[in-house]
């Protein structure tokens, strides 16, 4: 018993022992361990400290060189400044010795110039002297006061320079003719071939075609309420007559009359015509014209090129449809002038574009709303510029009757086209009684002239001719007779295309054979 407790005491401490010796020498290992890491931690701060402070260096050596730079440029800056003062000294030194120089020279000047209008007065009196002198030993030989001879002089100077000047100014218009004529026939020519419109239109009746006559009574109504409460909402005349199967529907408003149409066809149609129905289908129809009027003035744009207009200006075009001048289409009327602008203003080298576009609303006037008392040209600018288009657009349809001056080449082009449209054959149909008035106004204007003997007017209103007594005026007198009577129809009478004015002057010997 006691050795196995001698042997167990034996084997702790053997235990305890080795446990000693095994903490020691790890201990040691771990210590040697931290001691290695922290010699690493301390190079690596080292290193890093190292860095940091090199750094640091670089930054405050570049801090001292871009100071110094700084410091060199201001100082080139203010040597720059020092040189520029010294040379605006040196400027202003001598700019003060050219003035000096320069009022030298102008005190001499003047003084030279004193004297030289001392002399010159000295003259002027000396040729007085002998202007009167001269005068007087003119008196003296003429037998005539000097203003008298003056006058009789001047006179017959006039009247010569004046035959001269009528001579020359049509050999002038005769060269020009020559060569300008035919290409400006040439231009017309091609742009009437290239361009086509409708004929002249009705423009104050309407007929409405029933397919029978037992309409006109239904129509008429009980003691004629019906076609009164119609004309009373159109605004028309509805005339229901003997003539077979039609309804004439007369009012210079051809707006009311395609609705006064239009609702009489609706009305038909339906078979219930009373007042109330009649109010309610024209009050229908009126906004169906409103909205056709827009669409045809967006189609009319589209199918001419003209793009970006005012909505309003649209509106106004598509109520061209419904209004005619001298029986002509207001519309086509247009049409047919923007085609021809653009045609003449491609052959003549211009935007054709602009010129179309000029061309649609020349006679935008025609339909304005506001009836202001304006000439249709000036009202149609008015509108143009209001609805903004552009000045030379605005300039040519103001211009195309010369209310206003023409300040761009589209104007005359306007103007050219809109009588070419206006004037050719069957383009629009006058009244009876304007057309004899016209040529009644025609050979009274000629008949006015000292010296005519008798006028016609020729090829309805277009040639004038004008027969003068040989006693009374002289060959050189007839070119003059006619370039004034020329003028005086231009400036004072409104016609159609042009009129030639041919001048007459012959002599005739009469005798009688017994």
């Amino acid at each position: 018993m006691i050795y196995y407790i001698i042997v167990a005491i034996g084997a702790m401490l053997l235990g305890a022992s080795a446990c000693y010796l095994f903490f020691k020498y790890s201990t040691r290992g771990m210590l040697k361990k931290a001691q290695e890491e922290a010699e690493i931690i301390k190079k690596n701060k080292i290193v890093e400290a190292k860095e940091k402070f090199i750094a640091l260096k670089q930054e405050h050596d570049n801090r001292i060189r871009q100071d110094e730079q700084r410091k060199q440029q201001r100082e080139q800056q203010l040597n720059q400044r020092d040189q520029q003062l010294k040379q605006r000294e040196q400027q202003l030194k001598e700019s003060q010795g050219e003035q000096q120089r320069i009022q030298n020279e102008i005190q001499q000047r003047a003084q030279k110039m004193e004297q030289q209008q001392k002399a010159i007065d000295f003259k002027q009196q000396e040729i007085e002297r002998l202007h009167k002198q001269a005068l007087a030993q003119l008196e003296q030989s003429a037998g005539l006061p000097a203003e008298e001879a003056k006058k009789q002089l001047i006179q017959s100077l006039k009247d010569e320079a004046k035959t001269d000047a009528m001579a020359y100014i049509n050999e002038v218009m005769d060269d020009a003719r020559l060569s300008a004529n035919k290409e400006a026939k040439k231009i017309i020519i091609q742009t009437i071939q290239r361009v086509a419109s409708e004929t002249t239109a009705e423009n104050a009746v309407s007929v409405f075609h029933i397919d029978n006559d037992e309409v006109k009574g239904r129509v008429i109504g009980r003691e004629g309420r019906n076609i009164r409460a119609l004309e009373a909402a159109t605004g028309v005349e509805i005339v229901v007559d003997d003539t077979p199967e039609c309804i004439t529907v007369s009012g210079y408003d051809p707006i009311r009359r395609e609705i006064a149409c239009l609702a009489l066809h609706q009305l038909i149609q339906d078979g219930r015509i009373h007042p109330a129905r009649i109010e309610e289908v024209v009050a229908k129809v009126t906004k169906q014209v409103e909205d056709e009027i827009i669409e045809t003035g967006k189609r009319t744009t589209i199918d001419l090129g003209v793009h970006g207009l005012h909505p309003e200006l649209i509106r106004l075009i598509g109520k061209m449809k419904y209004r005619s001048s001298y029986g002509q289409n207001l519309l086509q009327h247009s049409r047919e002038t923007a085609n021809l602008c653009a045609v003449m203003a491609s052959e003549l080298g211009l935007n054709p574009k602009k010129a179309r576009r000029a061309g649609l609303l020349h006679d935008i006037g025609k339909v304005a709303e506001n009836e202001e008392e304006l000439p249709h040209a000036a009202l149609g600018m008015k509108i143009c510029e209001k609805y903004g288009e552009k000045a030379d657009i605005c300039n040519a349809v103001g211009a195309h009757h010369d209310e206003i001056e023409m300040e761009t080449l589209i104007a005359p082009i306007v103007q050219a086209c809109d009588a070419i449209s206006g004037a050719r054959p069957g383009a629009r149909r006058e009244i009876v009684e304007t057309y004899v008035k016209r040529l009644n106004d025609l050979e009274n204007l000629a008949m006015s002239f000292p010296g005519v003997i008798k006028t016609y007017a020729l090829q309805a209103g277009r040639e004038l001719r004008v027969i003068v007594g040989a006693d009374k005026i002289s060959d050189k007198d007839t070119e003059l007779l006619s370039f004034d009577l020329a003028k005086r129809i231009q400036d004072e009478m409104t016609y159609p295309g042009q009129v030639k004015v041919t001048v007459i002057r012959e002599t005739r010997a009469i005798n009688f054979a017994k």
